[in-house]
């Protein structure tokens, strides 16, 4: 610690100590107070008047009373110090209440089926409290952007960043009617090099598919048609009969339902993926960040593992 903190500190600690001997009139007293001993207070009032130059106590065997200095000076530490310590309890409400401006980035097709109503709700929960909320497939820097928190659907979040895992996001093989009407029949991964594929832009396997099914792992680099970065992009070109898809179910559980898309090879799956909240290295993390995270992974965590 440099010097000149360690002089403030100490000033502080002895101005305190001066304030309770004169509260109690009493060096005994104050000691008490302080759970220190006599000749320790007695120490921090003397190192304040040697640093002052000036008498601040009349002092007697049973008493301790301000001179017309030491009340002067009694008069601006209680000031100073009733300062110090509204400083403090607002930092430490602020740390236990949700309250300013929380700034969040999301993925567009998961914010826009999931976040709207969400974080409404959150707000009703929290009112003293402002969310801007940017809904980006980019992968934008969430330091250089001020973010919060980053909510990124993947399977290796970023080194440089502290990261949460809040759900489980299973996904899906699929393609429109239309399509496996015109296509070869897939029975295996392998005869996927044969079709016309559609790729997620940010997979970490770039563009080969994992998929694990009764006969082990097979790694499939997919000749892709259309590549993007926004899973609704990549769904609606499969409802159009463009190529197979693989998208998170929460993506397509509807078009399934009412078969506009079909499940294409059932017996494999790709290994699922997960929804992190993502936040800048910190030692303390704010409040508002913990309640908005724990918040998402009550409401999503169920809802997000159910396959359609």
């Amino acid at each position: 610690m440099p010097e000149h903190a360690e002089i403030k500190l100490d000033k502080l600690t002895n101005m305190k100590a001066f304030t309770r001997v004169v509260n109690h009139g009493s060096f005994s007293e104050a000691a008490r107070e302080m759970r220190l001993s006599r000749s320790a207070v007695s120490k921090y009032v003397i190192d304040l008047e040697i640093e002052l130059g000036v008498q601040l106590l009349n002092r007697t065997t049973q008493s301790a009373t301000p001179t017309e200095a030491g009340q002067r000076y009694y008069d601006r530490c209680l000031a100073i110090l009733a300062e110090i310590e509204d400083a403090e309890t607002s930092i430490s409400q602020f740390q236990s209440q949700a309250r300013g401006l929380l700034h969040v980035n999301a993925p567009m097709s998961f914010g826009t089926k999931f976040l709207g109503r969400l974080i409404a709700q959150f707000m009703a929960q929290h009112p003293d409290l402002q969310v801007q909320l940017i809904l980006s497939d980019q992968q934008l820097d969430t330091v250089q952007e001020g973010f919060d928190v980053t909510l990124r659907l993947t399977d290796v979040p970023p080194p440089n960043l502290v990261s949460q895992r809040i759900a489980s996001v299973t996904r899906v093989i699929c393609a429109s009617p239309t399509y496996l009407e015109q296509a070869d029949v897939l029975k295996h991964p392998r005869e996927l090099r044969n079709h016309v594929c559609l790729n997620y832009g940010y997979l970490a396997t770039g563009l080969q598919w994992k998929l694990t099914g009764p006969d082990g792992d097979h790694w499939i680099p997919v000749p892709w048609r259309l590549c993007s970065n926004n899973g609704e992009v990549m769904r609606d070109a499969a409802l159009e009969g463009c190529g197979i898809a693989l998208l998170p179910t929460f993506i397509v559980e509807s078009y399934l339902r009412n078969d506009s898309l079909r499940e294409v090879l059932p017996d494999y799956r790709a290994p699922e993926m997960s929804i992190y909240a993502m936040f800048p290295p910190a030692r303390y993390l704010p409040f508002k960040v913990r309640v908005f995270i724990d918040f998402l992974s009550k409401s999503l965590a169920a809802r997000l593992a159910v396959p359609a």
